[in-house]
């Protein structure tokens, strides 16, 4: 199979992480029988130093050509860099919002992974994190409170401000489907969350999950209150596969969830369109301070890597192979310095990539 990827490595770490995971990539199609193109596109910062701009039309159709997209990470400091003297719209963080919209990003993976060799980092009693878990939370990421209809007004001298959460069938359908389709890639269980005892968007979502769930007799559903969801997520995180929820709740839910694993370098993430088309990321912002000095955690952008296999090529095999060598690696105790602990062996950005590559079967 040949798979055309759209890199973009972006600003601070983001080109070492990216290198890291295109070596992985390469030994996955060395072992498992594909070829790798890769098309590299400028966007953030290291557009803004190029073009000007932190997204040109051009990297749109680069990106719209690639079968997927791979991305390191987007923008710099903004005490120290010129690019935060730039209006707002001109700034790196710009070209990602740009492109999440133009192409049509609207369901956003944030798995939530605690891995027995790093359960010491869980925050959570050692109880409920010795059990471990592994969830992912699908926020629905174009619609609801943060893009509806908003106004700050005067009336009787007293200011007032209005936000309008509104989501009409079709929105909830689609994101409803993505998250059916994704929990039975997984263990088969699914958590739709809303407040369907206070908000008609709410009802409508727990209606419409309902209705597109008899197409997935497989899936186990339930429906939880998004104030009890919180309190599950430090209460017995095992509980959870796929939590499925709209763009606030799962803003809250999904940073939540990160904080339980201990480690956001650890962690990856992808935001799909409706076909099978999606950009992948790690959780993890550019960490401008410690670019280029190859100490960075490459673990998220390859976890991501092994995302985009699962959910934009079907291939749950070489993804897996991804997944294994992670574990691999750490159960003999290489790190990062962002995860390292006493007795294990610290090694940099480049050399995690290649005990990643080398544990790849």
């Amino acid at each position: 199979m040949e798979l055309h990827i759209a890199c973009i490595p972006g600003d601070g770490i983001g080109p070492e992480i990216i290198a890291e995971a295109k070596k992985v990539l390469e030994k996955i199609g060395e072992v498992h029988g594909h070829k790798m193109v890769f098309q590299d596109i400028l966007m953030g910062g290291a557009s803004i130093d190029v073009h000007g701009v932190p997204l040109t039309e051009e990297a749109v159709v680069a990106a719209r050509s690639g079968d997927a997209v791979l991305m390191g990470s987007i923008g710099g400091d903004p005490t120290k860099s010129p690019w935060y003297k730039l209006p707002p719209d001109r700034r790196p963080e710009a070209g990602l919002l740009a492109i999440r919209k133009v192409l049509n990003l609207f369901a956003n993976l944030r798995p939530a992974v605690l891995y027995d060799e790093l359960a010491g980092a869980c925050p959570l009693k050692e109880e409920i994190s010795r059990k471990g878990f592994d969830m992912l939370i699908m926020r629905e990421l174009t619609g609801g409170l943060y893009f509806g209809e908003r106004r700050t007004y005067k009336e009787n001298g007293v200011t007032k401000a209005v936000d309008t959460l509104t989501y009409d069938e079709n929105e909830i359908r689609r994101i409803a489907v993505k998250g059916f389709d994704i929990a039975m890639k997984r263990r088969r269980k699914l958590t739709s969350v809303d407040k369907a005892n206070v908000l008609d968007s709410s009802r409508l979502w727990r209606k419409v999950v309902e209705e597109v769930a008899k197409d997935y007799p497989e899936v186990e559903l339930e429906h939880m209150l998004v104030d009890n969801c919180a309190m599950q997520l430090v209460r017995d995180p095992a509980q959870f596969d796929v939590i499925l929820t709209e763009n606030m709740f799962g803003d809250i839910l999904s940073d939540e969830a990160s904080m339980v694993t201990g480690s956001i370098g650890m962690l990856a993430s992808a935001s799909l369109n409706e076909s099978k088309f999606g950009l992948y990321e790690p959780s993890h912002g550019s960490a401008p301070d410690i670019a280029g000095q190859d100490v960075a955690n490459p673990i998220a952008t390859v976890l991501s890597a092994a995302m985009m296999l699962r959910y934009s090529f079907d291939l749950d095999r070489e993804a897996q192979a991804i997944e294994d060598a992670v574990k691999q690696v750490l159960a003999e105790g290489w790190r990062t310095a962002d995860i390292m602990s006493q007795g294990c062996r610290q090694v940099g950005c480049s050399r995690m990539g290649d005990l990643l590559a080398e544990h790849i079967r």
